[in-house]
């Protein structure tokens, strides 16, 4: 784990990382997050020079909302994200117009798979240990976390966390199709529970599944 003594600083980190594995030849991809704490990151990343027109962005997960909702990660995406120089990126909505989330999941999930290996994975965790939309109490968690699983993005039912709404995440397949992975984590409760899952085989949140893999490269950037 990376320790900042600042949310400023550990924002300017995760901007420096996530260029670095923008700037080599494209076309490059990234999958970016929602949630609060990424926001600043997003500020910082689309004021960089950096070849936007060669890269696609995806999400790791979103709701199953109208895309202008308040509480959809693509709006989130759009206004922090995809302005600026990044306004030439190219983006890849994970919502669509199929009647279900597992049908939008579906539709996208060729899409997906063109882009793989992402060339970054932005993520946030939960105090749960959930990542993307993989929540502990998800009757179907087991197979979405599956590495040999085949699918890359799948539709949940409604979460055991507000809000209350059906949602679509790429799988931890997807995930770890990846060269990096930055978890990003702020607050004295999520870093003790990374710290418990580095210290504790038995403790099995989703986010170990990220931690405790060696397929890919991942930096755990904390500040409180």
């Amino acid at each position: 784990m990376e320790i900042f003594p600042d949310r400023e600083s550990l924002a300017e980190a995760a901007a420096e990382a996530l260029s670095d594995a923008l700037s080599g030849p494209g076309p490059n991809s990234l999958v970016v997050t929602g949630g609060t704490s990424p926001g600043p990151v997003y500020d910082r990343l689309s004021a960089l020079d950096l070849d936007w027109a060669n890269v696609t962005v995806t999400l790791s997960d979103d709701r199953w909302v109208d895309p202008a909702s308040a509480d959809s990660n693509e709006r989130l995406v759009r206004e922090r994200l995809l302005t600026g120089r990044a306004v030439a990126a190219r983006f890849l909505p994970l919502k669509g117009h199929g009647a279900s989330p597992e049908e939008d999941a579906l539709a996208v999930e060729s899409n997906l798979r063109v882009l793989t290996p992402w060339s970054a994975v932005l993520l946030g965790m939960g105090e749960d240990g959930h990542i993307a939309s993989l929540f502990p109490n998800d009757p179907d968690l087991a197979a979405r976390l599956d590495p040999g699983d085949e699918r890359l993005c799948v539709g949940v039912g409604m979460s055991g966390l507000p809000p209350y709404v059906a949602r679509i995440t790429l799988t931890a397949r997807a995930l770890l199709t990846a060269r990096l992975v930055v978890l990003l984590i702020t607050g004295g409760a999520k870093r003790a529970l990374v710290e418990r899952v580095l210290a504790d085989p038995a403790c099995s949140p989703p986010v170990a599944t990220i931690l405790r893999q060696n397929r890919v490269p991942v930096r755990c950037l904390w500040a409180a």
